[in-house]
């Protein structure tokens, strides 16, 4: 596990500000997590979790876990509970837990309060007329035709809305601030709309619901929240959040904080794109091993410590910026090299046959369970004249500074012996279907004799006891189009039929391993039995990240 690093960011100075200029007053600092149920979280959800649980603990505060529920037709239950269990093993645990539609009554009320002050009013233009009178960034909007309704009509008709009279799309409540505002979310933003529609948590109770930017800020206010950290796209709606509050004269309301949001290389951010490849099958679902969303990488392997590592890594800045994913990938090699055993496994098997080994005997020989540390001990592995090896780990004509089997070579055999290749033995189709090889027996465990030197180690599984497995090995779920988009790749899962030494047959679903030479792996927590060994890749061997 990576040692956790005391960090600093701007947030965190503002908030140190705000501690030193007591902006609200004896308050402690007080964060939320308010994702909507609409879809699985990902990776990018990972930074605001990590961002928003570290800082309350940071300053000794709170950290509510909160559901934007106020879109009934696109949330569900399935996302809250996955949500929560999400959030629980990344390692945090929220203080309280709330629904934006626990507070459905009072966001009613604030919006009454507010079409008695003036400063909202029942539209009936359809959305697309609203959105064709709002202007552009050079020409001011055009005012609604119902902006200057009285207070009464408003009144009543707001009530009409509630008690279900109209059809959806039929009216919309509005906020009257300024169609000329330079800032477009300003003109006169919709914040009720009709949708009759069952809520996963309400039911049938409500046929009106509030748009975000106007619960947002009410969410936060009613739960008394300092610091509301929201990711970079919100920044222009802040004055929206600020106008909300300001309005309704409320009371140390919560500062808007934006921080940019998590960009990764050959990894799909969006909760939209990624239910569309769920919906249409091409993944296995929200928790496909080559997910990005954190059940996918919990499915892959990944660890909740190398996810937070990575957070904190990455940091917390004002800019978007991509990170390299390679970054991600060395933060999960850096705490399995030293948390997880190794076991021998050849993905392609070639057959040996040490010709002057005796037929009838099998030995076992000491291999240590991790190089890296001494304290996990060692195995026995069952040693005989069969054996079986990478296919790539032969080369019949052998490439310069090649130092594996080839024929006249001497190797190397991990924990057991040098070999050296004689003879290959081809099929009718010329494929090569075993090599004949013979050892020394006087090189037991690597020994060998003094001044001699052998460059390869290979791996190996004794033929007899090896048990099949499969490996799901991945790619990158998206990869660069022609046109630099992002496509997905039609090579991003490999299923290979491998031969693994027998203390593999031990494992339990969700134990992790690192394969000796190629990578690390896990029990898959899904498919895995003992009758059906399926095991997924998590990360390769070799990093390509550069500090």
């Amino acid at each position: 596990m990576a040692e956790e690093r005391e960090s600093s960011n701007f947030i965190h100075n503002i908030i140190d500000c705000d501690l030193e200029n007591k902006t609200y007053g004896d308050r402690p600092v007080y964060t939320r997590f308010p994702p909507e149920p609409n879809g699985y979280l990902h990776i990018g959800h990972a930074k605001s979790i990590c961002l928003n649980f570290s800082t309350a603990k940071k300053y000794g505060g709170k950290c509510n876990l909160r559901f934007d529920d106020t879109n009934p037709v696109k949330e569900d239950t399935e996302y809250v509970e996955s949500i929560k269990g999400d959030v629980k093993w990344l390692g945090f645990q929220w203080d309280e837990l709330y629904f934006a539609s626990d507070y459905f009554d009072k966001m009613v009320d604030c919006a009454i309060a507010l079409i008695k002050k003036g400063s909202a009013y029942v539209c009936d233009l359809s959305a697309e007329e609203i959105r064709m009178s709002r202007g552009t960034l050079t020409e001011p909007g055009r005012e609604s035709p119902y902006r200057n309704r009285s207070v009464e009509e408003n009144l009543r008709l707001f009530q009409e809305m509630k008690e279900g009279k109209y059809k959806d799309g039929e009216k919309v409540l509005r906020a009257k601030i300024d169609m000329a505002s330079p800032n477009i979310n300003m003109r006169d933003p919709v914040i009720y709309r009709i949708a009759h529609a069952s809520h996963h948590n309400t039911g049938d109770k409500w046929c009106i619901y509030p748009m975000y930017d106007y619960a947002h800020p009410l969410e936060d206010a009613i739960e008394q929240i300092t610091h509301s950290l929201c990711t970079l796209e919100f920044e222009d709606h802040r004055p929206l959040y600020d106008w909300v509050l300001r309005e309704l004269d409320w009371e140390m309301p919560p500062q808007q904080i934006e921080f940019a949001r998590l960009n990764l290389t050959n990894t799909v951010m969006s909760k939209r794109y990624l239910k569309a490849l769920v919906d249409s099958g091409d993944v296995e679902g929200w928790d496909d091993p080559r997910m990005p969303t954190i059940a996918g990488l919990r499915r892959r392997g990944y660890t909740p410590s190398a996810i937070r590592d990575f957070c904190d890594r990455i940091g917390v800045s004002k800019a978007n910026s991509t990170v390299d994913i390679s970054l991600l990938e060395h933060c999960i090699r850096e705490d399995l090299k030293t948390g997880v055993e190794s076991r021998m496994v050849v993905m392609d098997p070639l057959k040996v046959v040490i010709t002057n080994y005796p037929e009838d005997i099998t030995e076992e020989v000491d291999i240590e369970n991790n190089k890296e540390i001494e304290e996990m001990g060692s195995r026995k592995v069952p040693f005989s004249r069969e054996l079986y090896v990478e296919r790539d780990d032969f080369m019949e004509v052998p490439e310069k500074k090649y130092f594996r089997l080839f024929p006249g070579n001497e190797v190397r055999f991990k924990g057991a012996y040098f070999l050296t290749c004689n003879e290959v033995i081809k099929d009718g189709s010329g494929r090569i279907s075993e090599l004949h090889c013979t050892y020394d027996p006087e090189t037991k465990s690597g020994s060998g004799f003094e001044g001699r030197k052998v460059k390869g180690t290979i791996h190996w599984v004794e033929a007899k006891t090896a048990v099949p497995i499969k490996v799901r090995v991945y790619d990158y779920l998206m990869i660069e189009g022609e046109k630099g988009e992002n496509v997905m790749n039609p090579d991003s899962l490999r299923i290979m039929d491998a031969m693994a030494e027998p203390a593999l047959a031990d494992a339990s679903a969700g134990e992790r391993f690192q394969f000796f030479r190629l990578g690390y792996y896990i029990a898959d927590q899904i498919l895995y039995s003992e009758n059906h060994r399926v095991f997924n890749q998590i990360v390769d061997l070799k990093s390509s990240w550069k500090k």
